[in-house]
């Protein structure tokens, strides 16, 4: 990328945030737009500001920095916290890098690097093909080869039902369309209607607006799905048409 990677703040403990800020100065990759120690001020003033990442704390009063990385709508986060026990939740929430305090300047740089490469749309070499993620079965790892599609779920549709390839299905519990796309690798996965997502090595077969998949339901009969106008495009896309 050419240009600075325009960056906002987040940590109640002034000394921590003085700290955070003079370091991310220092790194020519950055360009400090806002420092913030109040969450709920935060979340307020981001509608207003244009920004590319953002680094977090996570223990803060009121809110804490998971849950306003959830608000972000898939913007790249950093966190930085003394405590270890969130790593499994952050990464839970895609973010970028996981940082423990006192944070070096060497960390952080490692870290604002994996952003860029976010960014960029580069694939780290040593990029993961599996998510873990909390089920109705617990916590699952769901590689991603073995997801066939994935749908909303027809008695809570906070929920979505994950079918793999084998026939296995899992529900996620209280998950987001716009979660499991940041989430899916974008090349191999699309969202083709309101309430499904499709793994394109389950297309056989489509229409204009009608996917034939190579999977089967009951009785043996052949999964066709709905593809809706408002994703046709996209979809068209990632099958070369």
């Amino acid at each position: 990328m050419n240009t600075k990677l325009k960056c906002l703040l987040l940590d109640d403990e002034l000394t921590g945030l003085a700290y955070l800020k003079m370091l991310c100065e220092q790194l020519p990759e950055l360009e400090v737009v806002k420092a913030f120690n109040n969450p709920e001020v935060f979340l307020k003033e981001i509608p207003e500001i244009e920004f590319d990442i953002c680094i977090l704390d996570i223990e803060m009063p009121g809110i804490n920095g998971l849950q306003v990385a959830n608000l972000l709508n898939g913007k790249p986060v950093i966190f930085v916290t003394a405590y270890k026990e969130y790593a499994a939740e952050a990464f839970d929430l895609d973010a970028v890098d996981y940082v423990r305090k006192p944070v070096s300047k060497e960390r952080l740089q490692k870290a604002v690097q994996k952003a860029i490469e976010k960014l960029s749309g580069k694939e780290p070499a040593t990029k993961k093909n599996f998510v873990q993620l909390n089920t109705d079965k617990g916590k699952a790892i769901l590689f991603f080869d073995q997801i066939s599609y994935i749908k909303t779920a027809e008695i809570d549709s906070r929920d979505k039902i994950v079918r793999l390839f084998n026939g296995e299905e899992f529900t996620l519990k209280n998950i987001s369309f716009d979660k499991i796309i940041n989430i899916l690798p974008t090349n191999n996965f699309c969202r083709i209607n309101k309430k499904e997502v499709i793994s394109l090595n389950a297309v056989q077969y489509f229409s204009f607006d009608e996917i034939t998949t190579n999977l089967q339901v009951e009785q043996g009969k052949i999964l066709k799905l709905s593809l809706s106008e408002v994703y046709r495009n996209e979809f068209l896309k990632k099958v070369n048409v």
